[in-house]
């Protein structure tokens, strides 16, 4: 079991991105299950380190965790195959949790991310109205100087214009309420995955994650 991702597997998903086809990907088979098989490894290997905070995150598999590399194109003007990153989700809709944490790998572009990416509508108001009747309980996780420091700030995509309906438009924590989905990233450079200690540091980063997915399960199951 890996603790590290191979030099070979960021080599793959460039190799495959200038080669985006089905002809190159059958020739190149083995380089493909070499590179997923590290990754697995390596997931399995971070699942083992988290449970030490999160036990319950051992209900997760790293093969079970991994996205599918093909794309599905049915509806896409882009008709290449392949996704040229590998992805895996540790909770986050999977396993009867909404919130969880991200892997993506992709050279040049690869991070970490946790919270809820657009949960669904009965979802989304129960986080909602769980940041508005719980303020305090909500900004010390988004306020800490630790949480702070490591994440720029909650996901704006789709954030809406207006404070959705059923909420006091004076609410203190409009901005908060605007938002579709509750997320974190944080960016980690190639080599830092390719170090004998990068386990230990992504656990680190996800771990500071950790009381905001906390939050919004509790307002799920209120």
């Amino acid at each position: 079991m890996s603790n590290q991702i191979q030099k070979q597997t960021f080599q793959f998903l460039k190799n495959l991105k200038t080669n985006n086809n089905r002809e190159w990907f059958a020739d190149n088979k083995v380089d493909y299950e070499l590179a997923k098989e590290n990754i697995t490894g390596f997931i399995n290997h971070l699942i083992e380190n988290l449970a030490e905070t999160d036990p319950e995150i051992l209900k997760i598999e790293g093969k079970k965790a991994m996205f599918r590399i093909y794309r599905d194109v049915r509806f896409s003007l882009d008709k290449t195959p392949y996704k040229t990153h590998f992805g895996a989700s540790l909770g986050m809709g999977k396993y009867n949790r909404t919130s969880g944490y991200y892997l993506h790998l992709e050279p040049g572009n690869s991070f970490v991310a946790g919270g809820v990416y657009l949960p669904e509508k009965e979802n989304l108001k129960k986080i909602r109205k769980s940041i508005s009747n719980n303020p305090k309980e909500f900004l010390e996780i988004v306020n800490d100087e630790n949480f702070k420091q490591t994440f720029t700030e909650l996901s704006t995509e789709d954030k809406l214009k207006r404070i959705p309906q059923g909420f006091d438009k004076e609410d203190k924590m409009e901005d908060f309420l605007k938002l579709k989905s509750f997320v974190v990233r944080f960016p980690i450079k190639d080599q830092d995955f390719m170090k004998a200690e990068s386990i230990e540091k992504i656990a680190a980063i996800l771990n500071l994650m950790k009381p905001l997915n906390e939050f919004i399960e509790m307002s799920i199951k209120e």
